[in-house]
């Protein structure tokens, strides 16, 4: 006989932290999920790039009318900067377009560039970028090399500090508001110093009240039976009881 995978459909609420892994799309994670354990409804509150890690807020069934709600508190993220390489998509995954020296480039240079960022801004969303012009995703018409005027986003950044310094790379953290893209920060910070950058890694360490060291490995879940998922769900009542930072 054959080995099916169907699991009979299960009718779940509340949220459920999931760390995610490097280069699994938030998209993955649902669809690993829903066929795993056969869950009938689900989303996530605050998508997370391939190449990142860390907090994936997942809401399933009467949670996912949460969504909004729980991607309005702060973000707080860790994550390395490469000076001196800037990429077509800001980040690790797109072909390098530009390079110059990081030579000169100090460690005070780059803390007073880090404090110029602070506060309510716009930013420019990245061209790849899932955000919409006209209807159609920003990544489609960047991958056919078309670039075109964004509406920038209403952001604030509240803390945004180095951790460690060894060009050409930098360690950071930062905490900011839901619509803030670090890709774009990088980019940024690295026209600011006058060498250019782009983002080398990511982690979200904070979504609100919600932390990390809360969340489960997407590899460890998959391991388990209902039993143990139903164990790691947060009730919908727990965030309506309680503020959201």
């Amino acid at each position: 006989m054959g080995n099916s995978r169907t699991k009979p459909s299960l009718d779940l609420n509340g949220v459920l932290l999931i760390d995610k892994p490097y280069g699994c799309s938030s998209f993955d994670v649902l669809r690993k999920l829903k066929y795993h354990f056969g869950i009938t409804k689900l989303g996530h509150a605050g998508t997370l790039d391939p190449l990142a890690t860390g907090l994936l807020v997942v809401v399933l069934g009467k949670a996912t009318k949460l969504s909004q709600t729980l991607m309005c508190g702060q973000k707080e993220y860790t994550g390395t900067i490469q000076l001196g390489v800037e990429t077509s998509t800001y980040d690790a995954e797109g072909e390098i377009v530009n390079t110059q020296p990081v030579d000169g480039i100090s460690q005070e240079c780059i803390q007073q560039a880090m404090k110029g960022f602070l506060g309510d801004q716009y930013q420019q969303p990245p061209m790849f970028s899932a955000k919409k012009k006209n209807g159609v995703p920003l990544y489609k018409l960047a991958r056919k090399g078309q670039e075109v005027e964004r509406e920038p986003n209403f952001i604030t950044i509240f803390s945004f500090a180095m951790e460690h310094f060894d060009l050409p790379n930098i360690t950071f953290r930062v905490k900011c508001s839901k619509g803030t893209y670090i890709r774009s920060l990088a980019y940024d910070l690295g026209k600011k110093v006058g060498c250019g950058a782009h983002l080398a890694s990511l982690r979200r360490t904070r979504s609100g009240s919600l932390s990390i060291d809360q969340a489960i490995t997407l590899d460890a879940l998959l391991e388990q039976n209902t039993n143990f998922l139903m164990e790691h769900i947060i009730p919908c009542e727990y965030f309506v009881k309680s503020p959201f930072a």
